[in-house]
């Protein structure tokens, strides 16, 4: 590696790791980050995470999803010192940047693109559905009915499924875990 030019400015960095490894590269990351006594140049380790509703199976799951997973967010003083210590942490591929040599930093943008995207709080629905699917309607006034997907908003967990009540296609708004795919 060629001499850093030592920034006295904290920024955030994207490290590659390998799939699958995020959460434990990012638990190494913390645990080097004490024992070299490196908190002067490392600030924060962050997987990017959002929670969505998943509905399986009639049931509704909140989960957790990493936003880009093979990633994790540093936030450092890039100094010879800490690019050493995170390049050389368990299971981490390398620094992004286009540039091999000196790592770039996360623009604001994309910085607060990924906080706004890990920052909600009110988890978006996930469901194995989409417009145009036949589905089966399993609760409510219109039990036992089939319809087809019109629109579906996963923000609210509400579906439009057209039903046929007297050889007439009628809209029906529903929830999620009112239907199933047939």
């Amino acid at each position: 590696m060629t001499k850093q030019q030592d920034s006295q400015q904290k920024e955030w960095y994207a490290i590659h790791t390998y799939s699958g490894y995020e959460d434990a590269v990012a638990r190494y990351l913390k645990q080097r980050v004490e024992s070299l006594d490196m908190q002067d140049k490392i600030f924060n380790v962050l997987v990017p995470k959002e929670k969505k509703i998943k509905i399986k199976s009639g049931k509704r799951y909140t989960v957790e999803e990493k936003v880009y997973p093979g990633y994790v967010l540093v936030e450092m003083i890039l100094s010879d010192d800490s690019w050493y210590v995170v390049r050389n942490t368990p299971r981490v591929t390398g620094f992004i940047g286009a540039d091999s040599t000196k790592p770039e930093p996360l623009s604001e943008k994309e910085l607060s693109e990924i906080m706004k995207r890990t920052g909600i709080e009110e988890p978006k629905y996930k469901v194995d559905l989409k417009t145009g699917d036949v589905v089966k309607i399993i609760d409510g006034p219109f039990k036992d009915f089939e319809g087809k997907i019109d629109e579906m908003d996963e923000e609210t967990g509400k579906v439009k499924v057209f039903v046929s009540i007297f050889g007439r296609e009628t809209p029906v708004e529903l929830d999620f875990l009112q239907i199933k795919k047939i």
